[in-house]
């Protein structure tokens, strides 16, 4: 099935979503709570309910997104779903950092079906359809990098807030991270793994993340000609672990 007119859809949505974000109204909004490792935002739900509604009002599709209520997360799979993070970055947002994006996805079981991942701070849109390609400004193609050998490779990860911060776990983490030439940690998944679709950085891998915040960009891989394992087995309600670069690389070096 041809997925372009979900794709425009996706676009048009993150891009007033993104517009909004930047607007001086959503920097005047405060903090909803702080909890633990957590940050909720007013931006995040006023930019969710300018989401919900545009694919709303274009879309039967079902969907999921990170600001809803624990019970209104439950959704079916094994049709089109679609998957929104509204403000992935919430503390860079908050801090002034302007490192952070709109994600909008479309999932069809297991499978990514397209990505946008707006950087409103940077007025770049990072678009892709799986099995179709992936597109930056410009309408310039995305390419995941050819590097293959972790030691010349850069390495985008995170701690996310679901995750074991066990010093075992945090041990392990930079275990697995040290094989790699260089490490960034950006505060936003979904830019994160753009920025792996475009070559920008070389690989990504994070442990218990929420799928939403990786959804747009794992679909963004795989349109880019890049391969990404995800591992669903976390004990925590939609956490997913995620390795993603360019074939050679992911294949060989990043699964453990």
């Amino acid at each position: 099935m041809d997925h372009d007119r979900e794709l425009q859809l996706a676009m048009e949505t993150a891009r007033t979503a993104g517009d909004f974000l930047r607007s001086s109204q959503a920097r005047d909004l405060g903090i909803l709570s702080s909890k633990g490792r957590d940050i909720k935002l007013e931006a995040d739900h006023e930019a969710q309910t300018i989401i919900l509604r545009g694919l709303a009002s274009h879309s039967d599709y079902p969907i999921l997104a990170e600001e809803m209520e624990e019970g209104d997360r439950n959704r079916p799979m094994d049709s089109p779903l679609w998957i929104v993070d509204p403000l992935d970055g919430s503390l860079n947002f908050s801090r002034g950092i302007p490192f952070s994006a709109v994600s909008i996805a479309l999932w069809k079981g297991d499978q990514a079906l397209l990505g946008v991942v707006y950087d409103f701070n940077h007025n770049e849109m990072f678009r892709g359809l799986v099995g179709k390609g992936a597109w930056g400004k410009e309408e310039n193609p995305l390419i995941v990098s050819t590097i293959s050998e972790p030691s010349q490779a850069t390495l985008a990860t995170g701690f996310p807030v679901a995750r074991s911060f066990s010093p075992q776990s945090i041990a392990a983490s930079i275990e697995r991270s040290r094989q790699f030439k260089k490490l960034r940690l950006f505060g936003s998944a979904a830019l994160s793994l753009a920025y792996v679709a475009s070559g920008r950085v070389d690989a990504y891998m994070e442990e218990d993340v929420m799928l939403w915040d990786v959804a747009a960009g794992i679909a963004l891989v795989e349109a880019a000609g890049g391969h990404v394992k995800i591992d669903s087995s976390s004990q925590v309600a939609w956490a997913v672990t995620v390795r993603g670069a360019g074939q050679s690389l992911l294949c060989d070096h990043m699964v453990s």
